[in-house]
């Protein structure tokens, strides 16, 4: 059983970790503030849960999940990370992270911009489309009749079926839509944003999104 490693331990990074655990995994969280800020929350997880530092959380994860501010994407360790799967969890919120002239104009996407800083390592666009509370509570078993489906993006294919692996023991069904040029489709504003729906109708809700 793959360990997660998990860069952030916010909503999302928390939340992962109690699926993770419950599904057999061991984890390893780090946050910014350090290893002693996540006390409490690796108790709750109990034994198969540990923290560390962002450095140390990816260098013992075999999936690492990256699940910090956008603006904050070049902390991510780089060395670490080496040959490693990442998966990525970011929207872009202007609001929240400066404007980004390249991801206004459309050049590139949030997910290709980590993938750029990581170029050893293989980042999947992964649970920025769903919110926190619904990923605690939605999940079910597979082969499940309208089991909620999430959407994952990665450049390279067998990255993307262990990815796909993972969500769907975690309780969740896999669209792929391939490349990660393709995660623009699964962002803020756009049909298949945070929104529960089956594998047929996150297709249909894919194929309506427009740049």
């Amino acid at each position: 059983m793959p360990t997660l490693g998990l860069i952030g331990a916010g909503h999302i990074g928390s939340t992962l970790a109690k699926l993770a655990v419950d599904a057999g995994h061991d984890v390893v969280l780090s946050n910014s503030r350090g290893p002693e800020t996540l006390a409490d929350l690796v108790a709750k997880l109990g034994p198969k849960a540990r923290a560390a530092t962002p450095a140390e959380a990816a260098a013992a994860g075999d999936l690492v999940v990256v699940t910090i501010p956008l603006r904050n994407y070049k902390s991510v360790p780089v060395e670490p990370l080496v040959g490693k799967i990442v998966i990525d969890t970011n929207n872009y919120y202007p609001g929240r992270d400066g404007r980004f002239s390249e991801l206004d104009l459309g050049k590139t996407t949030s997910s290709e911009l980590l993938q750029a800083h990581l170029p050893r390592s293989k980042v999947v666009k992964a649970f920025n489309h769903i919110w926190f509370e619904h990923l605690k509570t939605q999940g079910q078993p597979s082969g499940t009749k309208g089991r909620r489906a999430l959407v994952i993006a990665g450049d390279d294919a067998e990255t993307r079926k262990r990815v796909a692996g993972f969500i769907d023991a975690i309780g969740y069904d896999v669209v792929d839509v391939g490349p990660l040029s393709e995660g623009w489709r699964y962002q803020p504003e756009t049909p298949a944003y945070n929104i529960a729906l089956d594998a047929e109708g996150m297709k249909a809700a894919l194929a309506k999104a427009m740049r």
